[in-house]
């Protein structure tokens, strides 16, 4: 069964079509084991794990890249997703670089390093875990690459979600380097500009970025797809690897400093910060 694929693409059967996107997958994934390989090995000999969330998001970087020039879509979409992904992974990139090669292993590698120990296999499969989720995560640039009917206010709103969501992660990230790198502030929370009004606005806005491919897929074939982007990335922030692990490294670190903080600052949302109970400012 033929269809017509719009946008001056031609003719293709849908199978094919299929197939090219899950071909790029695929060897988005397969660039993602190869780069996660070499990060396991960096991380042996320097004791270092938090190299797996610069790999992983600059396979992400990549895989929005390598959509945009694979893809079978109409060229405004595919440049969108090029664009749109690739500079959000290396700007993520970049600043995870630069805490990763001037400080100390993050705490929440060292305690999964105090519980694993030597066993290099586990480590091992934790970075090919993160290679497995690069291409998961590749699921919605892929389908906005091959968008051959994109809606122009979609594509617009699409533009105007990503410039918001992450400059404000980006200022979110420095306002918090600003604040570590005063020795003054050693074993103390950051509530300073938007970590006032959230606990954890860097993670906030990394997962409304995702809503941008979610609207830029509208009008694509399996556009339900997209959602992956945003639903996956809530699930992992709010319950797996962002904010418990961050929030339990936080508490050993500032104690009664951080249970303060999350008495009165809102987890995720932002919003403005509740009035301090009696008993939360009794224990200081």
């Amino acid at each position: 069964m033929a269809r017509n694929a719009g946008g001056g693409c031609g003719t293709v059967r849908a199978g094919d079509t299929l197939m090219s996107r899950l071909e790029t997958l695929a060897l988005i994934y397969v660039l993602a084991v190869f780069a996660m390989c070499g990060g396991w090995l960096w991380q042996r000999r320097r004791r270092n794990a938090g190299i797996v969330d610069v790999i992983w998001s600059t396979g992400l970087a990549a895989g929005a890249l390598l959509a945009g020039l694979a893809g079978g879509g109409r060229a405004e979409a595919r440049v969108l997703v090029a664009v749109c992904g690739g500079a959000w992974g290396l700007r993520l990139a970049g600043h995870l670089w630069q805490r990763v090669r001037s400080e100390a292993e993050d705490g929440r590698y060292r305690a999964l390093r105090e519980r694993w120990g030597t066993r290099q296999g586990t480590w091992f499969l934790l970075f090919q875990f993160q290679a497995a989720l690069v291409a998961l995560f590749s699921v919605p640039f892929v389908i906005v690459a091959w968008n051959r009917t994109p809606r122009p206010l979609c594509l617009a709103a699409a533009a105007a979600i990503w410039c918001t969501s992450v400059a404000l992660e980006a200022l979110a990230d420095r306002q918090l380097a600003r604040f570590r790198a005063d020795p003054a502030n050693r074993a103390r929370t950051c509530r300073a500009g938007l970590w006032r009004y959230s606990r954890h606005p860097n993670y906030f806005f990394e997962w409304l970025h995702w809503f941008t491919y979610a609207v830029a897929a509208i009008g694509a074939a399996h556009a339900w797809l997209a959602w992956l982007g945003p639903l996956l990335m809530y699930v992992f922030l709010r319950y797996l690897s962002g904010i418990p692990f961050t929030e339990a490294q936080a508490l050993r670190s500032r104690g009664d400093d951080y249970r303060d903080y999350q008495a009165s600052t809102p987890m995720l949302f932002p919003w403005p910060p509740r009035r301090r109970r009696a008993s939360t400012a009794a224990r200081t």
